[in-house]
């Protein structure tokens, strides 16, 4: 108490107001209520509006000063008051917006949460930890981590940073040692090494970055993901079954985590239940999606879950890992590794690609995922399809925009974007 009126916070003034304030409007509530003069009366109204307006005024600077003093935005940076009362308004209003799970991997699980963090606050990102290649490698063998890369992707998704702030930590360096490493990583890195563990590191990044939602790794366990393709052969590490399958002929029969124990963090367990919407997906489908399905006990919690289950399904094959493979064909592989009837809903894209760009795609092992509808809905599961194709630097991505407002619409509620979210998340959390 007594730390609040110290000398140097700028507080005690406007508490001084705001005493003021309310004596007035009890001086005038009393004249309001006493059989006085005209004159009197008029001087009530007076001393009421005076008392109003200093209450007013001085609530709204002490808003202001407590929230400058507990965020670290500098003295010489302007305070706008409009994005103190956005932060407030957004941090309550998103709160009570639907529950969404969304499980998988790589680009195109960061793609939809990029979209669906204008609608709701209440994500939790349950991300793959098999990833062995690139940078995630490099870091997961010498500093005997998890891997950071798709962690980081999702943060950075789901993240209320300044452009300058997103660039830096996507950065990846050209020459020397770190040649080919992210700067993103690294900070992962670096926060894994000064906390108790990987979850603890997580949470400490997407503090800093003010991120909406959580960001969750599905198990703390080092984990390994093995194929075993149709010819018997079995692919040991998630970079080596998909170089492998796209030097030679093969097709996966099934795929499987090494060690078999590894348990999951309990918040995805409790995430899951307590969810109004799954979504698996957009990702690879045997490298980031299925094998967050494979840690014991989540397949269990989601069959277990309420919350309705919903599949994106990708729009493009991925080389070597699922040439040929049909929207049917991609529902059955879960179901495989799963249980039938893990997907009530499947989200499917139905706009057209131009030429060119199809062209490019065959030329690198890929072709648009066939559309086989019937097949699904003899399947029991209700198909949503629509135009959620978005062409980015030549590439074939996932529209975020459209596919939250799908999501969002699959949970019943009403899609309202909050349109006033601003960097302001970033200083204050």
């Amino acid at each position: 108490m007594f730390k609040w009126i110290k000398s140097g916070i700028g507080i005690k003034r406007w508490i001084c107001l705001s005493v003021i304030g309310i004596v007035c409007l009890s001086f005038a509530f009393i004249l309001m209520f006493r059989n006085v003069s005209l004159i009197w009366r008029l001087i009530a109204i007076v001393f009421a509006t005076i008392g109003s307006l200093f209450v007013v005024f001085s609530a709204q600077k002490l808003v202001k000063v407590s929230l400058i003093s507990a965020n670290p935005v500098s003295k010489k940076q302007k305070c706008d008051e409009n994005k103190f009362a956005n932060l407030v308004y957004d941090r309550r209003y998103l709160m009570k917006d639907p529950k969404i799970v969304a499980i998988g991997g790589g680009t195109g699980l960061s793609t939809m949460l990029r979209g669906l963090k204008a609608y709701t606050s209440n994500i939790t990102a349950v991300v793959t930890m098999a990833d062995d290649g690139g940078g995630s490698g490099v870091l997961r063998e010498d500093l005997r981590m998890l891997p950071p890369g798709d962690i980081r992707n999702c943060i950075l998704a789901l993240a209320d940073t300044e452009p300058i702030m997103e660039k830096l930590l996507q950065y990846r360096f050209e020459d020397g040692m770190l040649k080919g490493q992210c700067f993103g990583n690294l900070f992962l890195a670096a926060m894994n090494g000064i906390s108790g563990n990987f979850e603890e590191a997580v949470q400490k990044m997407s503090d800093v970055l003010a991120v909406t939602g959580r960001v969750l790794p599905v198990s703390l366990y080092s984990l390994k993901l093995c194929a075993e393709l149709e010819n018997g052969l079995i692919i040991h590490g998630e970079s080596k079954i998909t170089r492998f399958l796209c030097q030679n002929s093969g097709r996966i029969k099934r795929v499987f985590l090494l060690p078999r124990e590894a348990e999951p963090l309990q918040e995805v367990l409790d995430a899951i239940m307590d969810a109004d919407i799954i979504v698996l997906g957009p990702g690879s489908l045997y490298t980031s999606i299925i094998p967050n399905l494979l840690v014991n006990g989540v397949t269990s919690a989601i069959r277990k879950s309420p919350a309705l289950k919903a599949y994106v399904c990708n729009i493009m094959t991925q080389p070597g890992e699922t040439d040929k493979y049909t929207a049917y064909d991609h529902l059955k592989a879960i179901e495989r590794h799963s249980y039938k009837g893990i997907i009530d809903k499947c989200i499917i894209n139905d706009s057209k690609i131009p030429e060119k760009l199809k062209d490019k795609y065959r030329s690198e092992n890929s072709e648009i995922v066939q559309n086989d509808i019937d097949k699904i809905l003899k399947e029991g599961i209700k198909v949503i399809t629509g135009d959620y194709l978005k062409i980015t630097n030549g590439l074939v991505r996932h529209d975020s925009e459209k596919l939250a407002r799908t999501i969002i619409e699959l949970t019943g509620s009403k899609c309202k974007k909050n349109a006033k979210r601003t960097a302001s998340l970033y200083y204050i959390k």
